[in-house]
């Protein structure tokens, strides 16, 4: 199958443990929110869902690290997640990590992998 990309923002727009950038996609025939952020020097994308229940992370627009900035945190209940893997690290997310998404940076840009997202969603 060809790989379908969708361009989701410029890399000069992910600072490393910095603020992140939404947007969304279509999962299951429903719009669902995702977001970008920047990690290990990585671009690394997850559905905008805490672990614990169908809430989005962000304490305001784009902010998903939390204090120390080694952690994704979910705003609502305070559960931490590891921003390379999304794996729950600690809180109300009971195990249950993040949804990641394929995303790749080439030529100064982020793109979501959207032939991969059909066959693993």
């Amino acid at each position: 199958m060809a790989e379908r990309e969708r361009l989701i923002c410029a890399a000069s727009d992910l600072a490393e443990q910095g603020k992140g950038v939404r947007f969304e996609l279509e999962r299951h025939g429903q719009p669902q929110a995702a977001f970008v952020i920047r990690f290990d020097n990585l671009p690394r994308a997850f559905l905008n869902r805490c672990g614990h229940v169908p809430v989005e992370l962000d304490w305001q627009e784009g902010e998903f690290f939390d204090s120390s900035r080694h952690y994704l945190i979910c705003a609502t209940h305070g559960a931490l997640y590891h921003p390379a893997t999304g794996a729950c690290v600690d809180g109300r997310c009971a195990g249950r990590g993040l949804i990641s998404l394929p995303v790749v940076e080439r030529n100064d840009h982020v793109y979501l992998l959207e032939s991969a997202l059909m066959e693993d969603l």
